[in-house]
């Protein structure tokens, strides 16, 4: 099959189009013009500039295509919501309308499980309500969310949407990083006891999921795609602490206080018109809430199986991480700590 990866530049899609790949799919990548395609074109993937609040950009790529995964996505930058609209929401919608005119028999949207309440600390299932928390990224990726589901019932678009967790890997720099960059600069807290549940998943058991959601055969189904064996706050910390070399933070730091922080600093940040705020009332839910996702559908009805363990993942990652770092201050770069972008 030809197959279309949007945001073909971020992380999780470098993973997927190297395992698309494997399985002898041709592949064909959307990026932004801005985009560095260096790595694309060296794996012999089909590059096709665009950008999906474009619309007009997007019929080249999806000429003579297969099936479309959609990663494209607003994340990890501070800006109006307006903007995280136009891409997680106008974006998905103009996605899908190409994908509709081209006749693509396939398209995978990637959610986010951000787009169900946090911190109730019982396992929520595809059929819980969306409730995402006040965050531009939240709010608009449950309403691409419900886009979809929208055109799946009215419109008959064959589709299918994945609810994915936080991701680690190689090649992570807006998660593993940032953790990694707090650790070893002293800077990390533990936010209250430390004990609630973080769901974190293999960008390799991501993947997985993703290839058995395309290779289903029935479309118009959702599926969270995690790791339900969820660790500790703590224990996330201390196994990445452990593999670098870091200190485990000793500071607790009750999680209302650090909420109402971070509801503070997000003021600041709006207020001098800065794209980050050092802390957001978003991270502390996801990271010092207690959060957990069922993936009995994907189990029972696709046989997904995380198979990657808490430690060989940060192994794995910290290793990307180190060399990263190592490079970039052999180059005469800080190590500064990563940012987010739109993909």
């Amino acid at each position: 099959m030809r197959i279309l990866v949007t945001g073909a530049s971020g992380f999780l899609a470098s993973h997927l189009i190297r395992a698309l790949q494997k399985r002898g799919h041709a592949v064909s990548a959307l990026v932004l013009p801005s985009s560095d395609t260096t790595l694309l074109g060296q794996a012999g993937a089909e590059i096709h500039t665009g950008d999906v609040r474009l619309p007009d950009t997007l019929t080249g790529a999806m000429r003579e295509v297969d099936a479309v995964f959609h990663l494209a996505a607003a994340i990890g930058v501070r800006r109006p919501l307006r903007e995280y609209h136009a891409v997680n929401v106008t974006g998905t919608e103009n996605v899908c309308r190409a994908a509709q005119t081209a006749d693509v028999k396939r398209l995978v949207h990637v959610s986010s499980t951000s787009v169900y309440e946090q911190g109730l600390g019982v396992p929520l299932d595809e059929t819980a309500a969306l409730a995402p928390p006040p965050d531009p990224y939240a709010l608009t990726k449950a309403a691409g969310d419900r886009l979809v589901q929208r055109l799946i019932a009215e419109e008959q678009l064959p589709a299918s949407i994945v609810r994915t967790t936080t991701i680690f890997g190689p090649g992570d720099e807006l998660n593993f990083g940032r953790i990694a960059h707090r650790l070893l600069a002293g800077t990390s807290i533990v936010i209250g006891s430390g004990s609630n549940r973080v769901p974190v998943a293999s960008v390799d058991d991501v993947v997985q999921g993703l290839l058995l959601v395309l290779e289903h055969e029935a479309a118009g189904e959702i599926y969270n795609i995690t790791d339900d064996r969820c660790p500790t706050q703590a224990e996330l910390l201390r196994e990445i602490a452990d593999q670098l070399g870091a200190r485990m933070p000793r500071i607790h730091v009750p999680y209302g206080l650090v909420y109402g922080t971070a509801y503070l600093a997000e003021r600041l940040a709006q207020a001098t018109r800065s794209e980050h705020a050092a802390v957001t009332r978003f991270g502390v839910l996801l990271y010092g809430a207690d959060n957990r996702f069922s993936i009995d559908k994907a189990r029972h009805g696709l046989g997904y199986e995380p198979r990657v363990s808490l430690q060989q993942l940060v192994s794995a990652t910290a290793e990307w991480y180190r060399g990263r770092t190592a490079s970039l201050e052999s180059s005469g770069y800080p190590a500064a700590p990563p940012t987010g972008a739109a993909s």
